[in-house]
């Protein structure tokens, strides 16, 4: 059994080794790092799994802004997520999604993108439909672009680049 914690300044040090782990240390020049670059990660949609003081796994939510010519709506850019090797298939990282996203909701929020895998991410209702009319700077596989609406309808005509909150 596991505990969900909000994640604290002194988790930077163990995640960031986490992340490398999961995602090799080229991962900062991904496109959605670029939505990161300069901004801070929500701290109230910010979690951390400690085991025996251990860091298992981690997940934070960043602000984004969804643009087309006419309008913005905010969002939410899920990830990273990640999940220690040896604890991966514990169902860690959908039941860390699941709180965060249900928490995101509570605060407000009513939609969120990400780049993943989408048998892997619609196990918590992200889809590549509800993402089509989106594009991400930078992005060169726009099918692995997904978004799910937190709020009944939130991304009916919702359209455009996504692009960073300055």
């Amino acid at each position: 059994m596991f505990g969900i914690n909000a994640f604290k300044q002194n988790d930077i040090l163990d995640n960031e080794a986490l992340l490398d782990a999961a995602f090799g240390p080229d991962r900062l020049n991904r496109a959605a790092y670029r939505l990161r670059d300069g901004v801070s990660a929500l701290d109230e949609l910010s979690f951390v799994v400690r085991c025996d003081g251990e860091l298992k796994a981690s997940l934070r939510f960043w602000p984004v802004l969804i643009r087309d010519e006419v309008q913005a709506w905010e969002a939410l850019l899920l990830g990273p997520i990640a999940v220690r090797a040896d604890c991966r298939g514990e169902g860690i990282g959908l039941k860390l999604m699941t709180y965060g996203l249900d928490k995101a909701r509570q605060l407000g929020h009513k939609r969120v993108v990400l780049i993943g895998d989408e048998a892997y991410y619609q196990k918590v209702g992200f889809s590549r439909a509800l993402a089509a009319g989106l594009t991400m700077p930078g992005q060169a596989d726009n099918s692995r672009l997904l978004a799910r609406a937190l709020t009944r309808d939130a991304m009916d005509g919702v359209a455009g680049v996504i692009i960073k909150i300055k």
